[in-house]
Formats: C-alpha cells, sequence, structure tokens
C-alpha cells in the first residue's frame, strides 16, 4: 500500500492553529504518513515541525508568485494538501490550481477586519471555502459560517490545544505570585495578543472599578501586540493595578496561580486561554461569544463583549466567593474532559484524508 503523503499548509500561524500542526504533524508521522509543513520560517523555530518528525519547507505568508511556486513545488506528489486559516487556504488554491490534490481547510477562527478591509475577507472566505474539498470547523458557528459562504462539505472539527503541563506545586504558585507582587491580594490574570479584538480596553475599565476594592486585585497580561503602547499609557495615566508582562514561557504556570482568568475577546472559537484555565480548575469569565458558550458549557461566568460593569461585577462576586470558585474549578476540569483528545482529533482528520483518496 502506498504510503499517504500530506502537506500542512500555515500562514501567518496564531498558537492554536500552529500548535494544532504540531500536534497533527507528530501524530500522523507516528501513523506512517509522510509530513510536508509549509510555513513562514519563524514558526518551526517557535514549534519544532522537524523535531515532530516532518519535512519543513518555508514558505512567507505572502501570495507573491515566488511564494506560490514554492507552495506549489511542495504540493507535488501530495495525496491532500490541508490548509489552517483563510489565508492559508487561499494561497493553497492558488498552489494547486493546475493540480487534481484535494484540498482540506481547517478553518480555526474568524479574522477580523474593519471597513473596505471586510468585504475583501468575504471574498477571501468565500475563495478558500469553496475550493476545498471538506471545510473542519472548530466551533459549530464557524461550520455554519462556511456553509454561508459556500462550502461543499463542512463538518465539525473541533481542536484541542495540546494539553498543559500541570503546575500542582504550591511552591510554584507561592514563586509566581511573589514574582508579580500578589502574595497578599487577588491575582486576576489574561493571556493573548495585545490587539483590539481581544477587549483589552475593556478589562482595563474593570480594574478601574477594582481600586476601591481592600485589598485591590493585581491584574497581569500575558501577551504582545500592537496595543501594546497604548495600553500601557493608559495603565500609567489612570494609575490602574494592571501588568503587562509581555511574552512569558511560563504563561502556564502564572496562570495557574491566579485566582481567576478573564477572556474579554470580540469572538473567539476555541479559545486556548480558556482551554487551559478550565483544564487547570483555574474560575474563569469570559465573554459570551463565538464558540466560546460550547466550549465552556456551564463551568465558567459568561458575560456580554465590551460590557465592562459586567465582566467586573462577575470577577468581583468570584473574588468574595470561595465556595463559588471551587465549584466552578471543579466543573472547569470535568468539562475538559469531554473535549476530543489529541489522539481523537489526529483521527478524524486521517478518516477524512483516506475518505478523500478513496474518491
Amino acid at each position: 500500500m502506498t504510503q499517504l503523503r500530506t502537506v500542512q499548509v500555515l500562514g501567518g500561524g496564531s498558537a492554536g492553529s500552529s500548535a494544532h500542526v504540531r500536534s497533527l504533524a507528530a501524530g500522523l508521522v507516528a501513523r506512517g504518513v509522510r509530513v510536508t509543513v509549509c510555513a513562514p520560517a519563524e514558526l518551526d523555530h517557535d514549534y519544532d515541525f522537524l523535531g515532530a518528525g516532518a519535512h519543513f519547507v518555508p514558505v512567507p505568508r505572502r501570495s507573491d508568485p515566488l511564494s506560490v511556486g514554492a507552495l506549489r513545488a511542495a504540493c507535488v506528489g501530495a495525496d491532500v494538501v490541508h490548509a489552517h486559516g483563510v489565508h492559508a487556504a487561499v494561497r493553497a488554491a492558488m498552489a494547486l490550481a493546475s493540480q487534481h490534490v484535494p484540498l482540506v481547510v481547517t478553518w480555526h477562527s474568524r479574522p477580523h477586519a474593519e471597513g473596505a478591509r471586510r468585504q475583501l475577507l468575504r471574498l477571501m472566505e468565500r475563495k478558500a471555502v469553496r475550493a476545498a474539498a471538506v471545510v473542519l470547523g472548530t466551533s459549530s458557528e464557524l461550520v455554519d459560517r462556511a456553509r454561508r459562504r459556500g462550502a461543499r462539505d463542512a463538518r465539525l472539527g473541533p481542536v484541542t490545544s495540546p494539553a498543559p503541563r500541570q503546575v500542582d506545586d504550591l511552591g510554584d504558585h507561592g514563586k509566581a505570585r511573589a514574582e508579580l507582587g500578589a502574595v497578599d491580594r487577588p491575582l486576576v490574570m489574561s493571556v493573548g495578543p495585545l490587539e483590539p479584538y481581544r477587549g483589552h480596553d475593556t478589562l482595563l475599565d474593570a480594574a478601574r472599578s477594582w481600586l476601591g476594592h481592600d485589598p485591590v486585585p493585581l491584574v497581569a497580561v500575558v501577551g504582545e501586540g500592537r496595543q501594546r503602547g497604548a495600553l500601557q499609557r493608559r495603565i500609567e495615566t489612570e494609575e490602574l493595578p494592571v501588568r503587562l508582562l509581555g511574552h512569558r514561557e511560563d504563561a502556564g504556570s502564572l496562570l495557574a496561580a491566579a485566582d481567576v482568568a478573564v477572556l474579554a475577546s470580540r469572538w473567539e472559537a476555541r479559545a486556548p486561554l480558556a482551554q487551559e484555565a478550565l483544564r487547570l480548575g483555574v474560575p474563569l469569565v469570559a465573554t459570551a461569544v463565538g464558540g466560546v458558550p460550547e466550549l465552556v458549557g456551564e463551568a465558567a461566568e459568561l458575560v456580554p463583549y465590551g460590557d465592562a460593569v459586567a465582566l467586573a461585577s462577575a470577577v468581583s462576586r468570584l473574588l468574595a466567593d470561595p465556595g463559588r470558585r471551587a465549584a466552578l474549578a471543579e466543573a472547569g476540569r470535568r468539562q475538559a474532559r469531554t473535549w476530543p483528545t489529541e489522539d481523537e482529533t489526529i483521527a478524524q482528520v486521517l478518516s477524512v484524508y483516506d475518505e478523500l483518496c478513496e474518491r
């Protein structure tokens, strides 16, 4: 029997999609599949696709003839090409224009665009899903969106982030809290890029209302992005109890030490922060947007997007109620056990590949 060969295509590569491709590559290689990953060079440094047993071809996140040509060459001889995200799917469709190779697209999230770019994004979404033999949406909302854009075959393909290292040592928690200056005060954590759609301005509005608490909670935010300068100026001008920590390799340890985690985004599918908080038993307050309610079930406090009063009140109630925090921690761990494992995710993807090859 001929060995199956697949090409995995990443564009800019969000943390969730890049981690998924790394997990997928390792799992497919272990099952005897030859895997090539095409992605910007820096992603292999961060996610070590070569270490997963895949062949790696650096391809910039551009649609110029040189980049598309490099992607086209990498796809020659492939049985299935699998693109992750809208931009990667459009470039993969261009590369496969003269090749009879089935394209699978995993839609991990909904890209954000304003003004004239929104119409361009809609056109890109239509081109991406119509070129695909199968579209896998990581949430029911994304599956519905793909169908509205014209997908021939759109299915739910939930992706679970690789399980984080469990941090059970209370000494680790104490060390993390001491470093942040939260030994004798509550610690509220958020993790994610400092971009407008992540709702950090709303989180800062909520933090201003916590100045009246005794002791005042410390809000710690892990992540980098174009909003960092504006957020830091607000923090200094308004004297808010917020620390921007930048990129941290120990984000999981910091999150495990928190009293409450906050996800204030405008939209999410299967947010890595929500997954990690529930697995670690950290009570979560999140916006009821996108795939978040489907992901967390009853295991988190949900609030409307952009509502700083509701966000502040939900966090305040949790900080004042240790019993509710303990109940949410247990509910979170139970909910996490209902998510597909990495093995189940890989098995679903492989079954799609086999189905397309049989056609």
